[in-house]
């Protein structure tokens, strides 16, 4: 299937931010091997943890980028869990709202093109189905 110009946008956008995850892995590596960490445990598994969604989000960006409806679902429900993230960040005792933005509106772009890429996707499948 021809992906669509908001999908290839958001599969790169998506991309980006799976780079992102990278670089957030690689800064774990380096706090962790620097000793700047209360418990080796902890920070080994959370540097796997990263490393696993880091693999999973750049793998959804592929997938869009190809017109995988999986790598769009993927990148959705990936947007939608940056933003309970950002949601996080911007309530509570220690809220920082400008960190949550920082993290809210990149999301929010993403998920509307991936939907808009979904809406365009179904009507390819349904014109070609009646043809």
């Amino acid at each position: 299937m021809r992906t669509n110009t908001f999908g290839r946008v958001a599969a790169v956008l998506v991309g980006l931010e799976g780079l992102g995850l990278v670089a957030l892995a690689i800064w774990q590596v380096v706090a962790l091997a620097s000793g700047d960490t209360a418990s080796i445990e902890s920070a080994l598994a959370l540097v796997v943890l990263t490393v696993v969604g880091a693999a999973a989000v750049l793998a959804f960006a592929v997938a869009i980028w190809h017109g995988r409806s999986w790598g769009r679902s993927g990148g959705i429900v990936a947007q939608l869990l940056i933003l309970a993230v950002a949601l996080g960040a911007a309530t509570g005792a220690y809220a920082e709202p400008l960190s949550a933005l920082v993290l809210a509106v990149p999301a929010v772009v993403v998920l509307v093109l991936l939907v808009l890429a979904v809406r365009e996707a179904g009507r390819h499948a349904r014109d070609e189905a009646s043809a």
